[in-house]
């Protein structure tokens, strides 16, 4: 079929806060595959016919999305990759009123409503780009997949796909981490199902009998490629100073226990934690 090029505006139930929304996706984005230029969010999308180029633009009552194709086919996959992306089909309101019911989250709640989860486009793509980040910086891991994408990446467009298989000995990282890589990659062939349709109880036993998956990259993993709600990360460094800044348990265990109280929505209370910190990933540059 031949390539289209056409735009679509993307429909959610408001309230929608794009702050952690865009800035995550901007803060993280990896050169080649991702790019933010005059307000607009584009990346590639690896689709069953082809591969397409998405921008998005964030506007009050929608997202406006421009899809390049490569085969005309794609059009419904890509849309629905790009909503997934954003996590625009999600209820704003019972989100809310479940996180508000916690008295220390419904200040968060109440300042920032309808935030959504920033996810992917590619689940495998992200659980590599996952232990590519581990133990570093963003900007140390966006380097570290730049550089697999220009050694590995394959064109599409003006940007390229990111590669899903390659040898981990290339890697500029310490060995263990290669071995961990390596494992993954393994599982990923092996059938490791990392999409929104996976079974989540699977991929998350599968994940974490890998080695060098710790419980942060499992629910990290959950979280952006699988879209699961609930998705916890008691461990993360930026939870745990959010929580004490709030008066919440600080500590894992204490703070899972108080958790229970937002589920199923713990991966939303996690996206507002965070956007008490001042890190890039919760605005979008000017």
């Amino acid at each position: 079929m031949p390539p289209a090029t056409f735009s679509e505006r993307l429909h959610f139930q408001p309230p929608l806060c794009p702050d952690n929304l865009f800035g995550h996706l901007i803060a993280t984005a990896v050169p080649g595959v991702e790019e933010w230029r005059d307000g607009v969010y584009r990346r590639t999308l690896r689709l069953p016919y082809g591969f397409g180029v998405a921008a998005l633009q964030p506007f009050p009552n929608y997202v406006e999305c421009v899809l390049d194709l490569s085969d005309s086919r794609d059009s419904a996959s890509a849309l629905d990759l790009c909503r997934f992306l954003l996590d625009l089909d999600v209820d704003p309101f019972a989100v809310d009123e479940a996180l508000s019911a916690d008295p220390l989250l419904a200040p968060l709640v109440a300042a920032a409503p309808g935030r959504r989860v920033p996810r992917t486009v590619d689940g495998a793509e992200f659980a590599i780009r996952a232990v590519l980040g581990q133990q570093v910086s963003t900007k140390a891991a966006r380097t570290h997949a730049a550089r697999l994408v220009a050694a590995e990446g394959t064109p599409a467009g003006d940007l390229f796909l990111f590669p899903l298989s390659f040898d981990p000995a290339s890697l500029a990282m310490p060995e263990s981490r290669r071995r961990t890589m390596a494992a993954l990659l393994e599982a990923l062939e092996s059938g490791l199902d990392l999409s929104p349709a996976a079974d989540r109880v699977v991929a998350r036993e599968w994940l974490s009998s890998l080695p060098g998956f710790g419980p942060w990259t499992v629910e990290s993993i959950l979280m952006r490629s699988l879209g699961d709600p609930d998705a916890f990360l008691p461990t993360d460094l930026g939870i745990r100073l959010a929580a004490e800044a709030l008066g919440l348990p600080s500590t894992p265990a204490a703070l899972v226990r108080r958790a229970e109280a937002w589920r199923p929505w713990r991966a939303y209370a996690v996206q507002h934690l965070w956007a008490t910190g001042d890190h890039e990933v919760n605005r979008i540059p000017a």
